[in-house]
């Protein structure tokens, strides 16, 4: 995923101000898309891949590629911000709001707080269910007027944007939905549990 073994030691590129305003404390500005993963690109079928929104719910609900392809569509244009330090302006995507896909999910908005993304792979992050709800989160599969390459996590990536990017979870097939919090790949590996970019919330003791 999105998120590598950094070293406090770097040090970003000098910012041009008109940019500078949108850069998180300790990014520099990549025009380039750097590809950082935990393991191997996977290569699933389409025609085998699902997305499922499943643990504290009342069923477990699942769209096919196509199934998930017939729903409405957001174009949304934002800035990503890596732990490894660099940072994309207006990078632009398509994809499914998850607000719209949790909507079709019964749960209990009073007990269920939190959320697991999972990955081919068995890679997992967690976020708080507020993280992923108010237009703040995708399913995305296109970018850049383009069906999301692999190596950027397609054919479907979560994209959180307001989180460091390696809460945007690659190449991710669903939702366990939570009543307590339960870290995942990055967080359990010393990670910081949310990942604000704006607080530098890099490391667990950050």
């Amino acid at each position: 995923m999105s998120g590598g073994f950094i070293s406090r030691g770097f040090k970003g590129r000098r910012q041009q101000a008109d940019v500078a305003g949108r850069l998180p404390p300790g990014q520099h500005l990549e025009s380039g898309f750097p590809v950082l993963s935990a393991g191997p690109t996977p290569n699933t079928p389409l025609d085998q891949w699902d997305f499922v929104v499943t643990g504290s719910v009342k069923a477990p609900k699942r769209w096919n590629w196509n199934e998930l392809l017939a729903l409405p569509h957001e174009t949304p244009t934002v800035d990503v911000h890596c732990v490894t330090k660099w940072s994309k302006l207006d990078t632009h995507w398509e994809g499914v709001s998850v607000d719209l896909l949790l909507r079709e999910v019964e749960y209990d908005s009073t007990s269920v707080r939190y959320a697991t993304a999972f990955s081919e792979g068995d890679y997992t992050t967690n976020l708080p269910l507020a993280d992923l709800l108010g237009g703040k989160a995708w399913v995305v599969f296109g970018y850049d007027g383009q069906p999301l390459d692999p190596v950027h996590g397609g054919p479907a990536r979560l994209l959180v944007p307001h989180l460091y990017f390696w809460k945007s979870a690659k190449w991710v097939r669903g939702l366990r939905l939570t009543e307590q919090d339960q870290p995942g790949f990055w967080e359990s590996l010393g990670y910081h549990n949310y990942g604000d970019p704006w607080k530098e919330q890099r490391y667990s003791g950050d």
